[in-house]
């Protein structure tokens, strides 16, 4: 399993949200590059990057995204407000490995499918997860639809991987949610990507003893509270 330090980006800062309320801030740092390249420094090979102004309709950081793809020499896979196939081909042309797709993916399965058929193995899919029910639009907005379902559906496209979020274990350090990862995992026919509320070593093994092929962090590594070059050192591809 890799470990991918989250660098979410907030009015052109790298920022962390308490449990995906932007009411709730608790790291702020103004510069994404540096705070990007501190993490390939301290070992880290893959990185994931979202503009999370975009994903919420507030603005667009697409500037910085790309000065950030063009400074570092990580694997970077980007998200963040990406609806169309033109958005799609820019952050690949600028550098990006993957493209996380996040709303419209989940409320579009036919685009979805014609984006992955369009770009086979380059896009990730973001299933945001809150009591075990999809949420979108920012994690604004709850959906009917249990995750298991939505991860069947996802099954049917050339995905890269799915990344499942624990909306409701997001930056609050308490321990991630190991049961829907693990039912995740057995569902989904691409690989899985766990993040929200990941805190010890022992969290990252029980996710990979779990089959998850990534989990992505954020709180934990910028409090401290996970050592990164031991993170690295262990869960580097």
């Amino acid at each position: 399993m890799i470990v991918i330090p989250a660098v979410d980006i907030r009015d052109g800062a790298c920022v962390q949200l308490v449990g995906g309320s932007y009411a709730a801030e608790r790291v702020r740092l103004p510069d994404p590059i540096a705070v990007a390249r501190s993490w390939t420094e301290a070992g880290f090979t893959t990185l994931h990057v979202v503009d999370l102004d975009a994903a919420t309709g507030r603005g667009s950081n697409e500037r910085v995204v790309h000065d950030l793809l063009a400074s570092s020499d990580a694997s970077i896979q980007v998200g963040g407000g990406v609806r169309s196939p033109e958005a799609i081909e820019r952050l690949l042309s600028a550098g990006a490995e993957r493209v996380v797709l996040g709303t419209r993916a989940i409320e579009d399965p036919d685009w979805l499918h014609e984006m992955a058929s369009q770009f086979p193995g380059e896009l990730v899919v973001a299933a945001d997860v809150r009591d075990r029910r999809v949420v979108t639009h920012g994690w604004a907005k709850q959906h009917h639809r249990d995750v298991l379902d939505v991860i069947d559906e996802l099954n049917e496209s050339p995905l890269a991987a799915v990344l499942v979020t624990a909306v409701h274990k997001e930056g609050q350090m308490r321990g991630t949610d190991l049961f829907l990862m693990d039912d995740v995992a057995e569902h989904s026919a691409v690989p899985v990507f766990a993040s929200g509320g990941i805190t010890t070593l022992n969290d990252l093994r029980s996710l990979a003893d779990r089959g998850i092929a990534g989990a992505v962090i954020g709180m934990a590594l910028y409090t401290g509270a996970l050592d990164a070059r031991d993170v690295a050192g262990e869960f580097t591809e």
